[in-house]
């Protein structure tokens, strides 16, 4: 019987510690502005006394309650964010369902390739996923404003997509790479052609690896401010470039609690969706550090 490992207890102490005042960095800024979302601006950007944040005297004064909604109602009846988290819902789904498809047959077809070529194409898309997206979005924008297409989701979606795909194929393709070719031959062996091999077996075992990949995929999606706000017109816009907007500029002043009650609404579903793909997530990064 193997001898346990002893834990020294200053260990656990300190280890313990690190973790806590971890998690409390990492999640006080959420909780500070979910916290804050349901106060006023007077209580939560109070300049006389922090404190106001917490008792929500303002907040009493002008509401009557220690609470309010009245940022969530503004942003999202008044300003209309609900059409921006539609738009959201719309490009993100698409992005993922269009990167993984081609980014999984891509990926299969260069991993089960034996040609040298394989090896350019990844080089290229590399290349290519490591420039700056303003780059690439500035090569669009002629096409679309002759065509007529500016302002339209799908612009989005299409520009998204071509700099996401890259990223899905060199990671599905790593993935496929930690498949033996044995299960394929073996496949086929049975009658199955190669697109039915591909479907039947290979995909059920490194379902992980795509759960993972749409993930990210999703993320880039979900957050991203530099296409959505360049390609996008305003009553398209995604939720990002909606919040920004409640800021305000120099010219027009912005209601900051619409922005507040907006930022918790975006990133909640981001918790959400990390905890209910967590198993998946962590069982696809794992496959994909083991190679065979």
């Amino acid at each position: 019987m193997a001898a346990q490992t002893k834990r020294s207890p200053s260990l656990v102490v300190i280890s313990t510690a690190f973790v806590t005042v971890w998690l409390i960095c990492a999640g006080f800024p959420f909780v500070w502005t979910l916290w804050g979302s349901f106060k006023v601006q007077g209580d939560f950007f109070s300049r006389a006394d922090w404190t106001y944040a917490l008792q929500g005297i303002r907040t009493q004064i002008e509401t009557g309650s220690a609470f309010t909604g009245r940022g969530y109602w503004g942003a999202f009846v008044e300003q209309e964010f609900w059409r921006a988290a539609l738009n959201t819902l719309i490009v993100v789904v698409s992005v993922v369902v269009i990167s993984l498809t081609f980014g999984t047959l891509g990926g299969y077809a260069l991993a089960r390739s034996g040609f040298r070529y394989a090896f350019y194409i990844l080089m290229a898309a590399l290349i290519f996923r490591a420039m700056p997206h303003i780059t690439l979005v500035s090569g669009y924008l002629l096409p679309f404003f002759e065509w007529n297409l500016w302002g339209h989701l799908p612009t989005a979606i299409i520009v998204m997509v071509a700099i996401n795909q890259p990223f899905t194929l060199w990671m599905l393709h790593s993935f496929f790479l930690n498949i033996p070719k044995d299960l394929d031959e073996s496949a086929m062996v049975d009658g199955c052609t190669r697109f039915q091999a591909f479907r039947h077996v290979i995909i059920p075992v490194m379902w992980p690896g795509v759960i993972t990949t749409g993930l990210f995929s999703f993320l880039l999606a979900y957050n991203d401010f530099t296409v959505t706000a360049t390609l996008l017109s305003q009553e398209n816009q995604t939720m990002v470039p909606k919040i920004a907007s409640f800021l305000g500029t120099t010219q027009v002043e912005g209601n900051v609690m619409f922005a507040v009650a907006a930022v918790v609404s975006a990133t909640a579903p981001l918790f959400v969706l990390v905890l209910f793909f967590q198993r998946q997530i962590v069982s696809g990064l794992t496959a994909g550090a083991v190679k065979g």
